[in-house]
């Protein structure tokens, strides 16, 4: 471990424990949506919400829910392979259109401009080896990306 920044290495283990999972299973978590998405969605189509942000979409369950309910997905994951299985699945039920995949970790500046989103989602991203500033972090970019009253 980095004994100068411990807790980025706790994070980096994970993403390659990540991308070793997603590889060598196509739907670790299944392929049914998960009750979380069911309830944002509802959520999102009572506030006419249209562009959302989901945050570790992980392999794509409820991305393609999401996307297939009308949503415009913009999917960020810290894994590549996480993401190329997204972009597959989309590309077999014609779900490409609605959906932007993008690769990124969050404790950077999220690359979107200020009130662009709708909604944003999350469903095990806040679980993650994150400390307590970098999800402060992650909120006050959420804050900022998400329109007012999104």
């Amino acid at each position: 471990m980095n004994n100068q920044n411990p807790e980025k290495e706790v994070l980096d283990c994970q993403q390659r424990h990540w991308e070793k999972m997603y590889a060598e299973n196509i739907d670790m978590f299944g392929r049914e949506v998960s009750y979380p998405a069911l309830r944002a969605a509802e959520a999102f189509g009572e506030g006419n919400s249209k562009r959302i942000l989901e945050l570790g979409s992980g392999q794509g369950r409820d991305t393609l829910f999401f996307t297939r309910h009308g949503f415009q997905v913009y999917a960020l994951d810290y894994s590549e392979e996480g993401l190329k299985a997204i972009q597959k699945k989309a590309d077999a039920i014609g779900a490409s259109g609605s959906l932007t995949t993008i690769y990124r970790d969050v404790r950077r500046r999220l690359p979107f401009d200020d009130d662009f989103f709708d909604g944003c989602y999350s469903h095990m991203l806040y679980c993650m080896a994150l400390t307590t500033p970098e999800l402060e972090f992650l909120s006050q970019e959420v804050c900022r990306v998400l329109k007012p009253g999104g």
